[in-house]
């Protein structure tokens, strides 16, 4: 936990954001959730939201604020001597609530009575058993209580969901500070896995090489790791292959620090140490994608501008390489680079891996006036706004050959006639590449978070991939 002192503060900003609203703003923190029974559960993680606003990292705790008189109220129950028998001497609530620099406390028991008669400002529930506290709570179906998608969930209060939005999306100073010592571990994990690329391992063995770095200097991962051969599958989560020679390994993999803040790097490795032209071609590609996006972020720039010049370069190199065909600006703007990057550029990134977007992606992403397209490709785009200093985001471009993805488009004639599908043919075994990086968006640009970058210009990985062969 922070200070005390963060916590108050981070509550009084989110009451100013909500004054004139009558009722209680109502927090619900995670409890354990049992993997094959009660008494054996998934690894404990704590609701972000409620890590920002209480700070309080343990089970079955939820507050409440009263939008018009501001008292706050911690509810939870002591541990029992049953408790203590299993899990050793705990903190009691009194002083647990002191640290958040909460006065009043009550049992969880309690929590019900509290809200009755009042309007209630809820946030969507991401877990399951939030939902059933939340229907059981305020008389809804759990359905109802957490978000519909990327438009957000209409029974939760907008309201307060803007605010918490408005408050998490800026970093405070010592967020950024945590969020670089996560990628500093980000840098440490993902070194471990190139150099654990060796045609004939496992791709499992270099997953728990890497993994083990996260586990054993941080909390874990900051989400399932992604270590494929098949670098067109975006979420490739098996890891059963042999690494073959001549291959593209596309690593998506992030950490999770202590404090809970996250880092997500993306990078694509030759798995014989070298790139063929033809891998090196694409390669050059995406790297330019993202030191172009790189250099475009800068408070008041749109990051949908950013996402379409990436896509707009992305065509005029595949032009160049007889892969498409017609005007660069007039493919941009039908959505052609879709076919070859159907995701976003990049997201949000800070408690959350993908910050908020439990909260409802467009709620999140996008600013009031901006609408999300409906194109392959721009409509993934996670992060739109206009940039501002303290915004966290992921840059990552990518170029991927998707077969069936292909073939589909020249059966309906999705491409307007500017796709060679000849020549696209001699890449359907080529897998995909994605380069990510992340970036804190300063008051005159934008920095890369982290000491130190990992090996992207294709010379360097290369050379880095020498390197690890003589340690």
């Amino acid at each position: 936990m922070f200070g005390k002192e963060v916590y108050i503060a981070r509550r009084k900003a989110l009451l100013e954001r909500l004054q004139g609203e009558k009722g209680i703003a109502l927090f619900i923190g995670n409890v354990d959730a049992p993997a094959q029974y009660k008494d054996n559960c998934y690894k404990w993680r704590q609701d972000s939201n409620w890590l920002y606003f209480f700070g309080i990292d343990e089970p079955r705790f939820a507050a409440t604020i009263d939008l018009e008189s501001g008292e706050e109220t911690v509810y939870a129950d002591d541990f029992g001597i049953d408790d203590i028998i299993w899990m050793g001497p705990m903190p009691t609530v009194r002083s647990l609530a002191d640290a958040a620099g909460v006065a009043k406390t009550a049992p969880y028991g309690a929590l019900s009575a509290a809200l009755h008669g009042r309007k209630v400002h809820f946030l969507p529930a991401s877990r399951y058993a939030t939902r059933l506290t939340l229907g059981a709570l305020l008389g809804l179906d759990p359905a109802e209580t957490t978000s519909a998608g990327k438009g957000g969930c209409p029974k939760a209060s907008e309201p307060l969901v803007r605010a918490v939005i408005d408050l998490r999306l800026v970093k405070e100073e010592r967020e950024i500070a945590l969020i670089d010592a996560a990628c500093d571990l980000g840098y440490e994990m993902h070194t471990a896995a190139r150099r654990g690329i060796r045609p004939g391992r496992i791709e499992q063995e270099i997953v728990g090489e890497m993994e083990s770095v996260a586990l054993s200097k941080g909390w874990g991962v900051s989400f399932s790791t992604i270590l494929t051969q098949h670098g067109e599958i975006f979420h490739c989560h098996s890891h059963g292959m042999p690494v073959a020679p001549g291959k593209l390994m596309v690593i998506d993999a992030g950490v999770e620090s202590n404090d809970h803040y996250a880092s997500d790097f993306t990078r694509t490795y030759p798995t014989s140490g070298r790139f063929s032209q033809k891998q090196r071609d694409i390669y050059q590609t995406v790297y330019e994608c993202n030191e172009l996006a790189f250099s475009m972020i800068k408070p008041g720039v749109s990051y949908r501008d950013v996402h379409l010049a990436a896509c707009a370069h992305l065509l005029d190199n595949l032009q160049q390489l007889g892969l498409v065909h017609g005007d660069v600006d007039g493919m941009a703007a039908e959505g052609i680079a879709g076919l070859f990057m159907p995701h976003g550029l990049g997201h949000n990134m800070g408690l959350d891996v993908h910050d908020m977007e439990d909260l409802g992606e467009n709620l999140v992403g996008y600013d009031a006036d901006q609408t999300r397209s409906t194109q392959l490709g721009l409509g993934s785009l996670r992060m739109a706004r206009r940039l501002r200093p303290g915004h966290v985001i992921t840059d990552e471009p990518g170029i991927y050959f998707i077969p069936d993805l292909i073939r589909q488009w020249k059966r309906d004639g999705t491409d307007k006639g500017c796709i060679n599908y000849d020549k696209l043919e001699a890449y359907f075994d080529f897998g995909g590449i994605r380069l990510e990086d992340d970036v804190l968006v300063t008051a005159d640009g934008a920095r890369r978070l982290g000491a130190q970058r990992l090996p992207i210009a294709p010379d360097d990985v290369e050379a880095a991939m020498e390197q690890d062969k003589k340690l």
